[in-house]
């Protein structure tokens, strides 16, 4: 039986974000979901506000699990939990929460393929 795979969101604090500066975005998404075995991959451009909140709760609805690419795991715990509460979700067991700010795309991409790793998929899943 095949592993549920996780969805990724890369979520980039208005594009504007100092911390995104070494990175093509663009790039790393399709890098991201083309080369890992994500269910699917997708830019958000700020889900900490009201209309990434919106979008959060809708988007939870599904209950897949996520990795989420942002600013600090703290702060995207303390942003997102309500959200994961409400749609029945466990936050520490339904996301993955990497800070990727200040990475090149090979470091992000680094970053992502090693969180896969820890979550079991093997060499052969990612390659």
């Amino acid at each position: 039986m095949e592993k549920e795979r996780y969805g990724f969101i890369l979520c980039v604090c208005t594009g504007k974000c100092p911390g995104f500066q070494n990175m093509d975005i663009w790039d790393f998404i399709n890098q991201v979901r083309v080369e890992l075995p994500v269910e699917y991959g997708f830019i958000h451009p700020q889900l900490c506000e009201e209309d990434g909140d919106r979008f959060l709760a809708d988007f939870l609805k599904t209950h897949r699990k996520l990795i989420i690419g942002a600013c600090a795991p703290t702060m995207q715990k303390k942003m997102f939990k309500q959200a994961f509460a409400d749609a029945g979700l466990d936050i520490e067991k339904d996301l993955v929460k990497l800070d990727i700010r200040d990475m090149t795309n090979e470091q992000a991409f680094e970053k992502v393929q090693a969180a896969l790793e820890e979550l079991g998929y093997s060499e052969e899943d990612i390659a």
